[in-house]
């Protein structure tokens, strides 16, 4: 499978800013974690800029940051393709995400003003609501929400931007897992961290994310490891001529005329 075209979705980036590079980034980010390229998907430079309608410049920035923050591989005779998810990388993830969340609960809970909790109380009751209905997609985004206010609520932000790229990992395990997991007992623990961040509880806090963190490490790795469970990878396909090795068109026309006959 090669990406091609976004065209289809009518997205013109270079119509809007804010920085380019960033809207392109996120587009890219964006389709990595719904899914919409799969793992094992090879990204065609010149054509994801040809479907956005920007130069190549900011497509390949976006890449290698996409690469930097392991959304992207490169691999030998096929360029740039969508990483694996898989158990090992969740494992990573967890290993950071423990620490980190247990001390963002903590603080929130030292920080958390009522209007704030106002706001955490109605985003848990549109998740449960989610949850009941059987919308399970929605209660898991909208669950991958709470996890990102609490980080907010901490007030530190140092801990914000630390956290920031673990988000989009994480959004992106969630929507793997999300097919097989169960909404109510993730609103259940996210409802008891509430009420300790309500109570200005700081242990209690940073003890229920610390616990909820090690149930959703052992639920994911179980659920990653099912088979069939893990994003397909496309067959490879032969690799492409090596794009700057290409002369243009026009160049190659004027290179001729100059040669003698």
């Amino acid at each position: 499978m090669i990406v091609h075209s976004p065209a289809a979705r009518g997205t013109a980036i270079g119509d809007t800013h804010p920085s380019l590079r960033e809207r392109v980034y996120v587009e890219l980010r964006e389709r990595i974690i719904e899914g919409e390229y799969p793992a094992g998907t090879r990204l065609v430079e010149r054509e994801i800029a040809d479907g956005l309608r920007v130069s190549r410049v900011p497509v390949r920035e976006a890449m290698q940051r996409l690469e930097s923050e392991g959304f992207l591989s490169v691999q030998p005779r096929r360029g740039s393709v969508v990483a694996d998810f898989g158990p090992e990388d969740a494992e990573h993830l967890f290993d950071v995400r423990e620490n980190l969340e247990g001390l963002a609960a903590r603080l929130a809970a030292r920080h958390a003003g009522p209007a704030q909790l106002r706001d955490l109380e109605r985003l848990l009751a549109r998740a449960r609501k989610a949850a009941e209905s059987g919308r399970l997609r929605e209660a898991v985004s909208l669950n991958a929400d709470f996890h990102r206010q609490i980080v907010e609520l901490s007030g530190n932000p140092l801990l914000v931007d630390l956290m920031a790229p673990l988000d989009s990992r994480l959004r992106r395990l969630f929507r793997l897992t999300s097919a097989q997991s169960d909404g109510e007992p993730m609103c259940g623990a996210h409802e008891r961290l509430y009420e300790a961040v309500r109570d200005h509880d700081e242990d209690g806090a940073e003890a229920l994310a610390r616990a909820h963190v090690a149930d959703t490490r052992a639920s994911a790795a179980r659920l990653l490891s099912a088979p069939g469970q893990r994003e397909q990878a496309p067959e490879p396909e032969q690799a492409p001529e090596r794009e700057q090795t290409r002369e243009p068109e026009q160049a190659r026309e004027q290179k001729q005329a100059r040669e003698p006959e």
